[in-house]
């Protein structure tokens, strides 16, 4: 925990420096990625725990949300957070386990060439291996989002998106940086898309 020992000042300058440090291509690449499930009317499916099942909630309210330019008429990215169904995971945990609660919601719901965004900041999450295993196998594009030194996660997933810092709260805090540019960048893609296909309506 780096705010233990870090003041605020230190805290903040460190911030700024593991930002620096992320791959903007790999930050460009999850983009391309969501982009290419919306063109070809896939589904982008999110999981996490804890804070990462948090920023998987709140990514996914923004993908579905404020990627958009016209509320009535533009078509939509089709995105599920695996961490809000909460009797459903309460069930499958409760009688099959903990390391069933996305990959059995998966299985009911994922077809080949679907996007999985799995996020755990350590990497080694069974949950998010179980169900990036599966998807794999099953023909979804897999994510790994990820701190630490990315666990098995990082090698397991197609795509990595990794902050390589070892703090929790701050891999959190940098995922959630780089998701709000991705959804700023994809309001951009989404945006020009519809003003092409209105233009190209009016002629």
């Amino acid at each position: 925990m780096l705010g233990a020992k870090l003041g605020v000042s230190e805290y903040l300058r460190r911030v700024c420096q593991e930002i620096q440090r992320l791959d903007p291509a790999q930050i460009e690449r999850l983009s391309e990625l969501i982009e290419a499930a919306y063109d070809q009317g896939r589904f982008v499916f999110i999981c996490g725990n804890g804070g990462s099942g948090a920023n998987a909630s709140h990514l996914c309210e923004d993908l579905a949300k404020c990627t958009l330019r016209d509320f009535e008429s533009q078509r939509r990215l089709k995105v599920l957070s695996l961490t809000d169904n909460t009797a459903g995971i309460m069930a499958w945990a409760n009688d099959e386990g903990y390391d069933r609660i996305f990959v059995e919601q998966l299985k009911n719901l994922a077809a080949p060439g679907d996007l999985l965004l799995a996020i755990s900041g350590s990497g080694n999450s069974p949950n998010i291996l179980k169900a990036v295993g599966w998807a794999n196998e099953h023909g979804l594009t897999t994510v790994g989002i990820t701190g630490f030194s990315g666990g098995q996660l990082r090698s397991l997933a197609h795509h990595s998106l990794h902050a390589a810092i070892d703090d929790m709260g701050m891999a959190e805090s940098l995922h959630q940086v780089v998701f709000h540019w991705v959804i700023d960048d994809l309001y951009r893609r989404f945006s020009a898309k519809e003003l092409s296909h209105a233009g190209a309506g009016a002629s």
